[in-house]
């Protein structure tokens, strides 16, 4: 047994450096670059720059480590089991993806993402593959050349294309594109069964696609599942060497009761700030602890919803604005809406841009339902700034506050603060 246990061993890492040695991520068609020279890359460019030499494996992985300084405070009262858990200042727990990107032919590539390591699941698991096809070859050469040279087709179960957001967010230990160390408040980001198709052409983009609106798989019966059908406009162009403009316009609706609640709630990696907003909870009086790993964000849960997500991005020179102005709307009768407004700008300086400094604002805003009267408010800002080592390797800092503000909340919420300093080291290849 032990003679096998060691056979098969040395057989599987000999696999896996001949992995290694074939791969090369420069050689990817249609491929975001990993690191610093991915930043700012939206949907992958269409032009067609890279020979196909062959099946390629590209095995990547991303690492994120964190130390958290954060205090918080709500207005429950002593004793009450609703008075939130003091915060020591200590080491988070590292997460860790494993990325496979293969090259399968010419002008379609695979890509697989597993998390190694995440705060929401202590095992390993995938968190979602798709293919994607910017060439039709493979039916015979040449096929449809002319139409696919501005369309890509993406087919799998995983991030689907709606709003920009989703392409500057933290996701689990991809930590590298994100100037900060948290997402957005109103985080649109979900895993499901889907199918898009992409069209650029001197700077104009359209996606439109469609979802099966399901973040856990599952052909259960006596549910309403519905699809989800999403959309996005908009122009990127780089008017001059130190001048790029970008504006995107996306929309996304679903209808079926037991669907729409995913578009806010896919991420299943946890939030990045840990044990924010956790009660002490009081066994004597019956009052759990509450809290859950995805506390700071906000999903209102809309059974049936329609969100509309407008996004401009400038770039000018070493100065970059990113925007989210957002309304999620529920479907049902009754149901409220919500807005979310972001503000994020940046100053990347230094050799090759290599630091950067730079602050976020973000609000989200609205009713969960038409006949509450007082709006939920919360608010977030950071600010602080950050340095690539390398292309691969990038530490940063920042402060943090985020408030609940108004009348409208209600338990651990009311009142609530936490704020503090985050410091975060994060490497992807």
């Amino acid at each position: 047994m032990k003679t096998f246990f060691r056979f098969t061993m040395i057989a599987l890492l000999m696999g896996f450096a001949q992995v290694l040695f074939a791969q090369d991520g420069r050689n990817l068609q249609f491929f975001r670059p990993v690191g610093q020279p991915g930043l700012n890359v939206f949907e992958p460019s269409k032009a067609d720059t890279v020979e196909y030499e062959g099946v390629k494996v590209r095995v990547g992985g991303d690492f994120a480590m964190q130390f958290q300084g954060l205090s918080q405070s709500n207005d429950a009262a002593a004793g009450s089991g609703l008075e939130l858990k003091e915060l020591n200042s200590n080491m988070n727990l590292p997460t860790a993806n494993f990325n496979l990107d293969v090259q399968m032919y010419d002008g379609v590539r695979l890509h697989l993402r597993t998390y190694l390591s995440a705060r929401h699941h202590a095992e390993a698991w995938v968190k979602g593959g798709h293919m994607q096809i910017d060439k039709l070859d493979f039916i015979s050469e040449g096929f449809m050349e002319g139409i696919m040279k501005y369309t890509t087709v993406t087919i799998g179960l995983d991030e689907f294309n709606y709003g920009d957001a989703h392409f500057r967010r933290t996701d689990n230990a991809r930590a590298i594109y994100n100037p900060f160390v948290g997402n957005f408040i109103m985080d649109a980001f979900s895993t499901e069964a889907f199918g898009e198709v992409t069209v650029q052409n001197n700077g104009l983009l359209a996606v439109v696609g469609v979802t099966n609106g399901k973040l856990n798989q599952s052909v259960t019966s006596g549910t309403d599942n519905k699809a989800s059908f999403y959309t996005k406009l908009g122009f990127d162009k780089q008017i001059s060497d130190d001048f790029r403009a970008r504006l995107t316009g996306s929309w996304y609706v679903n209808t079926g009761t037991s669907t729409g609640t995913w578009l806010y709630g896919g991420d299943r990696g946890g939030s990045r700030y840990y044990q924010v907003l956790h009660t002490v909870g009081n066994d004597a009086a019956g009052v759990p602890s509450q809290g859950s790993d995805f506390d700071g964000r906000f999903n209102a849960r809309f059974t049936k919803i329609s969100a509309v997500q407008i996004n401009p991005f400038i770039k000018a020179g070493g100065f970059e604005f990113f925007g989210i102005y957002e309304v999620a709307s529920g479907l049902n009768e009754g149901d409220g809406a919500m807005t979310q407004i972001a503000g994020e700008a940046l100053y990347r300086f230094g050799a090759n841009d290599r630091y950067y400094i730079g602050g976020r604002y973000n609000t989200v805003n609205g009713k969960m339902a038409e006949a509450a009267t007082e709006d939920m408010n919360i608010s977030r800002l950071n600010f602080g700034g950050g340095w690539f080592l390398t292309d691969n390797i990038i530490t940063k800092v920042e402060y943090v506050n985020q408030q609940y503000n108004g009348d409208a909340w209600a338990g651990r919420f009311a009142g609530a603060e936490f704020k503090g300093v985050m410091i975060e080291a994060a490497i992807s290849f």
